[in-house]
């Protein structure tokens, strides 16, 4: 089955809503770039760390999760968190 942006973001807004406790203060940002789509997390300052992880991992998964959703479609996908 082929993804869309909106499923993609979706999946992502998804996975940033289970880990952080303040799910009001979740903001995703979606654009393109340069044929990338980026998507961009904020959330609350003290829960940076929750979406990170231990080393980065929960953070790397996370963009692992959103390039193979988005190369279903052929869409190069690119996640950053702002805090």
């Amino acid at each position: 089955m082929a993804q869309t942006r909106e499923d993609v973001t979706a999946l992502v807004e998804t996975l940033v809503r289970n880990l952080v406790d303040d799910v009001d203060a979740i903001g995703l940002d979606t654009y393109d770039e340069d044929g990338i789509f980026r998507i961009d997390i904020t959330v609350s300052p003290d829960e940076v760390g929750k979406v990170i992880g231990r080393k980065g991992r929960m953070i790397k998964a996370i963009r692992t999760l959103a390039r193979a959703a988005g190369s279903q479609a052929g869409i190069t996908t690119e996640v950053e968190i702002l805090g």
